[in-house]
């Protein structure tokens, strides 16, 4: 976990750097959007493979082979002419988005068996406070990186975090192949190959799918507030037009930690995991903190919503994660891949959308249609969990 941090650091580091490099190379601002745009595809498509890739590769190949190549894929832009960057950028956006997703997908469907699966919550926690963490350390240091030793060191950094983090993963006492693991089920690997694992996965397990499809949808909430970000807080102070976006991210990775540490003490103490429940109300929250922090709220209001919009961010990242993770070890990583192409689905679609709709309308109004859309849909979620739940319970008549 602390190799993952460490190359999530410079991830959000060179999300910064990449974007305004790009910028300065191309001197154009449809060439960030085609970048983000190719990310996300190579990203979408990671996400329909992984499972597959994942059954005939062991999980800690995969972990230590995509932080290789995004690490390599780097060289070239550091060393390359000036004529060869451009396309240099944009084999650092395909790399990046398919070896980012595959990470992503070992790294949680193969957290049971790093684990054990008692602790598979505490890990799903970790994890994500390493990533809060180095979120808010990556974006805080982009500008003063750039600006004082400039591009060529910010991805001389970003490519030794990539180094650390295949370091601790060629250290970890991770056996066993995806092979492995499928015939541990009872699955013959070419079954696992031909059909389709993933969807007969969420099938499998009532009320699964509509889960994940909730993340989709939860995705296309949180490109809305990425991208009107940046716009509401240029509004709110022409003259310092980063202040509001910074603390606010600030605030939220605050908020993220500290529900970690609820959760990390809740598991210890009962023995017990956030389950699909908390995801559903998680997610309501959430949608609702972040609705209301373009509101025009007063700065102590505001603050207070960035810390519950960050910590119901971080229960429902783990009550997922872990619920994902109660799948049989071979379909769980084409759930998790399944998962992967929805969210990036999701977030592409919505980054589109709400890239148009911000040059017509408020942030607010934008903000409010894309995360009332995941509020309505958590509503659904949850009386369905609850319906389910109240009929696995209800006495058996003779």
């Amino acid at each position: 976990m602390v190799g993952y941090a460490v190359s999530s650091y410079g991830t959000f580091l060179n999300m910064v750097a990449l974007n305004l490099f790009v910028y300065e190379t191309t001197g154009r601002a449809l060439a960030m959007g085609l970048f983000m745009a190719v990310r996300l595809g190579a990203g979408f498509l990671a996400g329909l493979v992984a499972g597959a890739l994942l059954a005939r590769r062991s999980a800690k190949s995969v972990l230590l082979w995509t932080n290789v190549a995004q690490g390599a894929v780097l060289v070239p832009l550091i060393a390359a002419p000036e004529g060869w960057r451009t396309p240099s950028l944009f084999a650092v956006s395909v790399v990046a988005g398919s070896c980012g997703t595959l990470f992503m997908v070992a790294l949680r469907s193969s957290v049971p068996e790093m684990v054990g699966e008692e602790r598979r919550a505490w890990a799903n926690s970790l994890s994500v406070t390493g990533r809060s963490l180095a979120m808010v350390a990556g974006f805080a240091s982009a500008g003063v990186v750039v600006s004082l030793v400039g591009y060529t060191a910010a991805f001389a950094v970003d490519l030794g975090t990539f180094a650390v983090c295949a370091l601790t993963v060629a250290l970890l006492p991770v056996a066993g192949g995806g092979k492995g693991r499928d015939a541990a089920v009872g699955e013959r690997p070419e079954k696992v190959r031909r059909g389709p694992v993933a969807f007969a996965a969420l099938a499998a397990v009532p009320g699964l799918g509509l889960m994940v499809a909730l993340r989709g949808v939860d995705a296309l909430g949180s490109s809305s507030h990425n991208a009107a970000l940046p716009v509401y807080s240029a509004a709110l102070d022409a003259a310092r037009p980063a202040l509001f976006v910074s603390a606010f991210w600030c605030l939220w990775a605050v908020g993220n930690i500290a529900a970690q540490q609820v959760i990390q003490r809740y598991g210890r103490r009962t023995g017990r995991s956030a389950g699909a429940a908390a995801f559903g109300y998680g997610t309501c929250v959430m949608s609702a903190a972040f609705v209301l922090a373009f509101a025009g709220l007063p700065a102590a209001a505001a603050a207070v919503v960035a810390l519950v919009a960050g910590a119901a961010d971080g229960l429902t990242e783990v009550a997922y994660t872990s619920h994902l993770q109660t799948l049989p070890a071979g379909p769980r990583a084409h759930a998790f891949g399944l998962s992967a192409t929805v969210e990036n689905l999701g977030f592409g679609v919505g980054m589109i959308a709400v890239a148009a709709a911000l040059e017509h309308t408020s942030p607010l109004a934008v903000v409010g249609w894309s995360h009332g859309a995941a509020l309505v849909f958590a509503v659904v979620f949850l009386v369905r969990t609850a319906m389910a739940r109240a009929r696995s319970t209800a006495p058996s008549v003779p």
